[in-house]
């Protein structure tokens, strides 16, 4: 399975789904909160919550300069319970020539209500995409 085109281990352990671009380049994913990724109170846990906002910004970023990216910085806040299938849209905000700002927004599918939205600092590969 690829994600924009690219091979992800984890996302495809955390059932992460490419649903697609969005308008402006945006990138949609989605992802169903099974028990694995729940916490000890039966919602979504931070850290896959957190995984679904990284992979949104850096398949947002990636697809923007045509190679892969690397993580600098992110910040989260969760918003509301995650619970039954997740969407997630990253963009990118601002592409300067050697860091990329991006944010990223995650959604309860059944309802649309936010869960969590990121934003990140994120720098373009030397590696081909």
């Amino acid at each position: 399975m690829t994600i924009f085109g690219a091979h992800i281990p984890f996302a495809e352990h955390c059932g992460v789904e490419d649903l697609g671009h969005g308008e402006g380049g945006e990138t949609r994913l989605r992802m169903a909160v099974r028990s694995e990724l729940e916490n000890n109170i039966g919602i979504a846990h931070g850290g896959a919550l957190a995984t679904l906002l990284d992979i949104c910004m850096g398949t947002a970023g990636r697809t923007r300069v045509g190679r892969p990216v690397m993580t600098l910085d992110m910040q989260v806040s969760f918003l509301a319970p995650g619970r039954g299938t997740l969407l997630g849209v990253g963009r990118v905000t601002k592409a300067g020539r050697s860091i990329l700002f991006c944010e990223a927004e995650v959604t309860r599918e059944e309802d649309g209500e936010l869960v969590a939205r990121a934003t990140g600092l994120f720098k373009p590969t030397r590696e081909a995409a």
